[in-house]
Formats: structure tokens, C-alpha cells, sequence
């Protein structure tokens, strides 16, 4: 193998788990089944498992990423991750340039069939160590900056409609101008909800849905066509995740679009649910289609086929940096407004210093790599499992 001028020479990784604010606990048990949203799971939803990576080449140049994993999403787990990439996946980034990631995604996907989530952790790893190599912000790797403000839209717990409302307030108070409704519990109670949201928002606030997977084709075509009347942006996952034909059936019979998210964790799904027809959104997490490598490719794609995107999570101060600058570089492709809840949900965002948030927008971080630092003693703080290292 060619030696790379600067090479990758160890590999990290730090099992994290941070606690949700008490507030949102409360708020979240208060709710729905056990996590306030159409999701029939035995154990409350009490904050966010991280999988952090730290990346060192051998002439000391660090970088991060880092991914939220939520089990009943994502079918792993941070050791799951991290297991693959010790015995697997990092043998082919060790020894290479950070700028080889094109080479270093096919290794992974000839020799390791998906594990998405686990590839794009080191792939957000390899865009940080890239951009401070050469003293430049991820998003001029990507084509450059669009914007610098992205706007935000806050997400709704599936709970009783006065604490619903309440929380709209206090959204619109900070300059929330979109908002997404959790939904699930049948027709009459997703009118009930989506009613009284857009009675309390006008007309002309951006208003979206998400049913967490809460129905079967017939009774998702049945809802949706309820709340039609409300001026609904789009409908994210009425229908299993691997429901394929059943997102296309309700697709072909609604004028609402529909968007999948759990149903899309790779690019091979993505361009499937595309080609049958069964979605007009994609709802893209940059470490889930493989890394920043990968969801570029996907927003590039949904533009050229006229579909939507829209990128959201609940991610940890790192993560919410690299939404930002992967809206940053393709805003003009990019209509919907991101959903980063991280920074209202979690106790700590495991950054030195945290993002702007201000009137409805979130400000693009300012410096090298991702334009921000890690916290490593809030890491330390929160990590659950010894850290795993790989060196060349």
C-alpha cells in the first residue's frame, strides 16, 4: 500500500451515554407508551447513547465524530460499532490519508456488508482530520458555504395536547417557525393534535408529521388523508421501516408526501424507495447513509429525482455541527428546515462551548474541521465502556 504523506495512525472510540434534562424525562413518560410517540417498546426513552471517535494521524493532527444510536432504530449499539471496527473497519483507515475516503468506503463495503452507522462514524472522523489538516472548515470540502443561519423546526412529543401546545409557545417564543408532530394513537386523536397546532400557528409556519412506524398501509392512508387539510410539508414513516411496498401504496394514493427515514439507512435504500415511487422526502442523518460521503450523495440525488430532504436528529454538540455544515453546503437543495434536538434534550452536549440557537435559526460553527471542540472531560464523564483503541 502507497504511504499516505500524513497518515492515520490511531483510532479511538468512547462509549458515551448522556441523560436526558429532567424536564424531558418527565415530559417524555408522561406521554405516549414509553417514549411519547407510536412506538410499542418496553423501556422509557432516558437520554442518548454516543459512539465518540477520536482520530490521530502521525503527525498529531486529531479530529472527531461521533453518532447517536438508538437501538430501536438503528439495529446496533455503540460496542456493536465498536467491536466492527476494531476486528474490521479500521484496518482500512489506518495508514491512510484522510483525503482517501472515497477508497477507504469501497474497502469498507467489498470486505463488510452495511454496518452504515459504523462506517459513517469514521468516516465523520476522516472530514475533521482532512479539514484542520489544512486549517479549512468541513463544508469547503463539500463544495463550500451557502449559508451560514440554518433553520430550525422543533419536534413534538406524542403526549396530551395542552402540554403539546405548550410547548409550541415556547417554540414560537424562540423564533420556531416549523414544527413536526409525533402521531400514532388513531384518526380522531391526529386531527385533535394537528388542529390545534396549526390553529395556534398560522397558516403560514411550516407544519410536519411523523408516525414512528404507528400503522399498517390502509389505517396510514386513512390518517394522513385526515389531516390533509392542514397543510401538511410531509408525512415521515406511516409503515414499517422495511415496508417498502407499503410506503409506495400509500405514496400513490396520497398527495402528501411521504417521508422515510428509519426505512433509509444506506444509499441502495434511498434510490429503491425513490424508484418505486414510495417517497417525495428523505430524512437523512449524515452518519447513516455511511458519513458526510455518502449523504452528500443522497442530497445530490434527491435533487436531481425533485425530491425533499430534510436532516434531523437528536445528536450530541459534534453531531449537531456536522447537520450544520452538511446544510451549509447544499442549502439551495435544501428547503425543509433541520431538526436538532440534541441541545434541547440532553443534559450535556459534550462541547468546550456550545452552538449559537437564536430566533428560530442555529448559527454554521466558525473555525477548522467541524468548528467546534469536544469536551473529552465530559466525555469522561459519560463514558459507560472502556475506550477502545486501534493503532497502525
Amino acid at each position: 500500500m502507497k504511504q499516505a504523506h500524513d497518515p492515520i495512525t490511531r483510532i479511538e472510540l468512547f462509549p458515551v451515554f448522556v441523560p436526558f434534562q429532567e424536564r424531558v424525562r418527565q415530559v417524555l413518560q408522561g406521554g405516549t407508551g414509553k417514549v411519547a410517540m407510536g412506538l410499542d417498546v418496553d423501556d422509557h426513552w432516558l437520554g442518548g447513547d454516543f459512539l465518540v471517535c477520536r482520530m490521530t494521524t502521525e503527525n498529531g493532527v486529531v479530529g472527531f465524530g461521533d453518532v447517536y444510536v438508538w437501538l430501536v432504530e438503528s439495529s446496533t449499539s455503540p460496542a456493536l460499532m465498536a467491536e466492527v471496527i476494531k476486528t474490521q473497519l479500521g484496518r482500512f483507515v489506518l495508514g491512510r490519508s484522510p483525503f482517501d475516503r472515497e477508497l477507504i468506503h469501497q474497502k469498507f463495503d467489498n470486505n463488510v456488508a452495511r454496518n452504515e452507522m459504523a462506517k459513517g462514524l469514521l468516516d465523520l472522523a476522516l472530514f475533521d482530520v482532512a479539514a484542520r489538516s489544512i486549517g479549512r472548515p468541513v463544508h469547503d470540502l463539500c463544495g463550500g458555504q451557502q449559508t451560514d443561519r440554518i433553520p430550525l423546526s422543533m419536534v413534538l412529543p406524542l403526549t396530551a395536547t395542552d402540554t403539546i401546545l405548550e410547548l409550541v409557545k415556547a417554540g414560537m417564543e424562540s423564533g420556531i417557525k416549523s414544527f413536526r408532530c409525533k402521531l400514532g394513537d388513531g384518526r380522531r386523536r391526529d386531527v385533535e393534535i394537528v388542529s390545534a397546532v396549526r390553529d395556534l400557528i398560522g397558516p403560514d409556519a411550516g407544519l410536519r408529521v411523523d408516525y414512528n412506524q404507528a400503522y399498517n398501509p390502509n389505517e396510514a392512508l386513512e390518517c394522513i388523508e385526515a389531516i390533509k387539510p392542514y397543510c401538511i410539508d410531509f408525512a415521515e414513516q406511516p409503515v414499517k421501516a422495511d415496508d417498502f411496498a407499503g410506503m409506495a401504496w400509500v405514496q400513490s394514493r396520497t398527495d402528501v408526501p411521504l417521508m422515510a427515514h428509519e426505512g433509509c439507512f444506506g444509499l441502495r435504500d434511498m434510490i429503491t424507495l425513490a424508484e418505486m415511487g414510495a417517497v417525495r422526502t428523505f430524512g437523512i442523518n449524515p452518519e447513516r447513509p455511511g458519513g458526510l460521503t455518502h449523504a452528500l450523495k443522497a442530497i445530490d440525488y434527491a435533487a436531481a429525482r425533485g425530491i425533499d430532504v430534510c436532516l434531523h436528529n437528536q445528536p450530541s454538540g459534534l453531531g449537531s455541527a456536522v447537520i450544520l455544515h452538511t446544510h451549509a453546503a447544499r442549502a439551495r437543495n435544501i428547503r425543509n428546515a433541520t431538526e436538532l434536538q440534541g441541545h434541547t434534550m440532553l443534559e450535556h452536549d459534550l462541547l468546550r462551548e456550545r452552538i449559537t440557537y437564536e430566533d428560530g435559526y442555529a448559527h454554521l460553527p466558525d473555525g477548522p474541521g467541524w468548528g467546534v471542540e469536544v469536551d473529552m472531560d465530559a466525555v469522561d464523564r459519560y463514558q459507560t465502556h472502556p475506550t477502545v483503541t486501534i493503532e497502525a
